[in-house]
């Protein structure tokens, strides 16, 4: 297992964020992203979970709400990553993944992204 402290571990997470394509960040909108250690129990390779009201079904009663979560999980991508880099491909895979989630499957296809 790839070892390295959670600061570290968040500061590649900013850095996946970063390496996302603009298209879908412009799609981003009152989301947040977050970092925990691990998924829950009954879901041990979780990488990561989208928790909100998806971009389709927000209507005019959307406002003042608290932003949607996005939560990148540490363990399991230490677990399956080899490096440093490996860590910011998967945690990008998996923001744009989570993403989706709450837009359109047609947004991977924009963005070209997807799970070896």
């Amino acid at each position: 297992m790839l070892e390295m402290t959670r600061e570290e571990f968040e500061e590649l997470v900013a850095e996946a964020l970063d390496r996302i394509p603009p298209e879908l960040t412009r799609l981003m909108d009152n989301v947040a992203v977050f970092v925990e250690d691990e998924p829950p129990a009954d879901d041990p390779e979780l990488l990561g979970l989208y928790e909100g009201t998806p971009l389709t079904e927000r209507g005019e009663w959307y406002a003042g709400v608290l932003p949607d979560r996005i939560t990148v999980y540490r363990g399991p991508t230490l677990r399956m990553c080899e490096n440093r880099e490996d860590v910011v491909a998967e945690t990008e895979v998996t923001v744009v993944q989570d993403t989706s989630s709450y837009t359109s499957f047609a947004d991977l296809q924009l963005v070209g992204a997807t799970r070896p």
